[in-house]
């Protein structure tokens, strides 16, 4: 029997993206909604563990961080062994784990790069310390090609009010560059009406995205559904441009069956698998 090397089993190019977040032991949202919207789309998903988090439907009831040195370890272990096509950051929730995960990025020269600023949680659930806020501004951002804040996390980092309109939301726009990313997609579901918008600004022009607004109560892991969506499409080959309207469609769908779901008492999840069961 003939059996294949680790160089020639490595020939099939595996789309590989790895979620450095946390962990939501409820399912929904985090690492484990990265997870699955990276398998969903067809790639093959690793991870970093920032923090544990004692969550379900109802909210969080506890968080607990993980020690920024075996942080590090997790990032050299999978940067070591392999091939990361693009990475997604999801919750930092201490200045020193955000420092830890830049100095990863510039070690192991991450070029696509997706940075869902988490911040509060669906429930309402503040997820990162105040504290954290400008480190992750000032040190984290200007690396990423992308950053996708909601209404709330945006108002966060511009210390201004939550959006209420779509102009409003328009105003928001342009300053959120100022951190230094290559570009802002910033969500808009958080606007009850007939659709749901959000608009990407590439550093150059603006983009207006656009689907049906859908009335449901299982949006937990929307934001971070939508980001690993993006990172997943980026390390299959897909550009920021084609990738940001093809997760826009998948998180769109995830979202309209969630109802086929029965998941907890509260905010349930979206259907990542909806494609496939």
């Amino acid at each position: 029997m003939t059996t294949l090397s680790h160089s020639e089993q490595g020939s099939i190019n595996t789309p590989i993206a790895l979620t450095i977040a946390g962990s939501d032991s409820g399912g929904g949202a985090g690492i484990q909604a990265d997870l699955k919207a990276f398998s969903a789309l067809n790639t093959y998903g690793c991870s970093v563990i920032t923090a544990l988090t004692a969550q379900n439907t109802l909210g969080v009831q506890g968080i607990l961080d993980v020690d920024p040195a075996f942080i590090e370890k997790q990032l050299d272990s999978v940067f070591s062994d392999l091939d990361i096509k693009a990475v997604k950051i999801g919750m930092l929730s201490q200045p020193e784990v955000i420092r830890t995960v830049v100095r990863a990025i510039d070690k192991y020269d991450v070029k696509r790069l997706i940075v869902d600023p988490v911040m509060v949680a669906t429930s309402g659930d503040v997820l990162l310390q105040k504290a954290a806020i400008e480190t992750l501004k000032d040190e984290l951002f200007p690396k990423a090609c992308l950053i996708t804040p909601n209404l709330h996390e945006a108002a966060v980092l511009l210390d201004t009010d939550v959006p209420e309109s779509i102009d409003q939301m328009l105003d928001l726009v342009v300053p959120l560059l100022q951190f230094g990313s290559k570009g802002v997609l910033l969500k808009g579901g958080h606007l009850v009406g007939d659709k749901a918008v959000d608009f990407y600004h590439d550093g150059e022009s603006l983009h207006r995205l656009e689907s049906p607004w859908i009335k449901t109560k299982n949006t937990h892991g929307t934001g971070c559904t939508l980001s690993s969506a993006i990172t997943a499409l980026l390390a299959c080959g897909f550009t920021i441009s084609e990738a940001i309207p093809e997760a826009k469609k998948y998180i769109t769908g995830a979202i309209t069956h969630s109802n086929k779901l029965n998941i907890g008492q509260g905010n349930g999840p979206v259907h990542h698998f909806f494609r496939h069961w």
